[in-house]
């Protein structure tokens, strides 16, 4: 099979996606995001030398631009990590058919070349380069120096996807990648390395001696291989099928019971929690959430900010219900055709998610409670935010739920994890997080503080009296996408 016949086939897969409207919108929002990232870079690459020059004027800035390369290096690690991920295609449908699997490896390693990531810092370091040769550097050294640049994006490129392999196979999956950088850097900075002397020294003597292009070269080549074998080893119909066998500590939740007839989904729904990649990492988020405020608190900035208060509240006491609540139902959707065959009602489905945040909400309004040390403002903030959140958000971000139609693999890591996440996402932002800011912020302007928490409140409180009401229109709402979620879910 040849190249164009790969490229057929994703371009067949995007256009047939049954989210493929919201696909559109997505990639639109990442152009606009792309567009200002290059000039950004651009503006960077084109201001580097006169700004460093102006600065440093008994300095080479070309000399200083080295100086800095390890800490870009470093930086382009962890943020590749985060945000970068192994382009891989649809293969299972390919691996029963006569195709080599080495060409299919072939062509998901060598399209990661053409990311983003890797034509980013061109925007940069090629005005850079121009800047140098108008400014008399060798214009033969000057081009090997910025092959050398390029080279070494691709090294990172490819060790990114060993470190994420090695992050795949941990509960806490960003901790290779802190480890990694951050073990690098400890040993920069308490100068038991320097690492910014060698690979300054080493980009500097690639200038000098052109032929040491062919010691990153050669360690590009080795990278590929390695990520090559990795890739064709798990490329196997029944790779994912192999797992690894624990004993599992088996909980038979007698308290959920006393919920009564949704108590068997709230099972199923701490359950998936706690045994699967994807969502335990999301637990892990929780305490990030609930330290939330010691960012902003102790920051005498912000004591002159009282109305910022009811934004960090409705994130503390949220950042279950946001995190957890906006894939509903997707975190099922591995199983949803199954579950929507049984002889089950959809309100006892969605009643269990509602009943799980808003217990979160709770639970995480009284850890909370300890923020009562920067004032009673804060307290009070996040009563109402909680209040707020549990009458409020948990209806809207159940609503939005309802627009979902991209499937979750639970295997997955949490951690800036974007599959499953589509326009419903960010846009249901705006009502959970800006919409009860701006009510806060108005009625603090215009009556006081305590008013603004007032607000928050009865709309909390109207919300959870409407609580049967606007369950069944958001259950009918479910009922009537049930068949549009199916097919969007079945797909892989």
């Amino acid at each position: 099979m040849k190249l164009k016949h790969f490229l057929n086939l994703e371009w067949k897969k995007f256009f047939r996606s049954a989210s493929f409207g919201k696909s559109i919108a997505i990639n639109i929002l990442m152009i606009f995001l792309a567009l200002y990232f290059i000039g950004i870079f651009l503006l960077l690459g084109i201001a580097l030398y006169p700004g460093l020059k102006k600065a440093f004027p008994e300095q080479d800035p070309f000399v200083i631009v080295n100086g800095l390369l390890f800490f870009y290096i470093l930086a382009d690690i962890v943020m590749r990590f985060f945000f970068q991920k192994l382009p891989v295609m649809s293969v299972k449908p390919l691996l029963p058919l006569p195709i080599k699997r080495s060409k299919v490896v072939n062509y998901v390693l060598r399209k990661s070349a053409f990311s983003f990531f890797n034509f980013l810092p061109l925007f940069a370091f090629v005005p850079f380069s121009i800047a140098l040769l108008l400014n008399g550097y060798p214009t033969a050294s000057v081009l090997i120096w910025l092959l050398a640049i390029i080279v070494g994006t691709l090294i990172v490129n490819f060790l990114n996807f060993i470190i994420e392999s090695f992050a795949s196979e941990t509960e806490l999956s960003f901790l290779p990648v802190i480890v990694f950088a951050g073990g690098l850097f400890a040993l920069n900075y308490f100068d038991a390395i320097s690492f910014t002397d060698l690979v300054s020294n080493g980009f500097m003597g690639i200038y000098n001696n052109p032929i040491f292009i062919l010691i990153p070269i050669l360690v590009l080549v080795g990278l590929y291989i390695v990520n090559f074998k990795q890739l064709k080893n798990k490329l196997y119909l029944d790779s994912s099928l192999k797992t690894k066998v624990t004993e599992v500590n088996a909980s038979n939740m007698e308290w959920t019971k006393r919920f009564g007839d949704i108590a068997p989904f709230m099972q199923l729904d701490l359950k998936l929690l706690w045994r699967n990649k994807r969502s335990k990492s999301s637990i892990w988020l929780l305490l990030i959430g609930l330290l939330y405020g010691l960012f902003f608190y102790p920051n005498p900035v912000y004591a002159d900010m009282p109305w910022f208060f009811a934004f960090v509240g409705i994130f503390v006491t949220g950042i279950f219900l946001m995190n957890f609540g906006q894939f509903i139902p997707a975190w099922d959707s591995g199983y949803y055709k199954l579950l929507m065959s049984q002889n089950i009602k959809y309100e006892q489905y969605l009643k269990s998610k509602f009943t799980l945040m808003a217990l979160s909400v709770i639970i995480l309004f009284v850890l909370s409670i300890p923020y009562v040390y920067f004032g009673w403002k804060i307290l009070l903030a996040h009563f109402a935010a909680a209040i707020y959140n549990i009458g409020v958000n948990t209806h809207v971000i159940m609503y939005g739920g309802s627009f979902n139609r991209k499937k979750i693999d639970l295997n997955q890591r949490a951690a800036f994890n974007y599959q499953g996440t589509g326009a419903v996402q960010w846009l249901i932002g705006i009502p959970l997080m800006l919409l009860p800011l701006a009510i806060f912020g108005i009625t603090y302007a215009i009556a006081s503080f305590e008013i603004g928490c007032v607000v928050l409140t009865l709309l909390g409180i109207i919300g959870i009296v409407l609580h049967q009401k606007l369950m069944k229109f958001i259950t009918q709402k479910y009922v009537d996408s049930k068949y549009k979620m199916i097919d969007a879910f079945s797909q892989d």
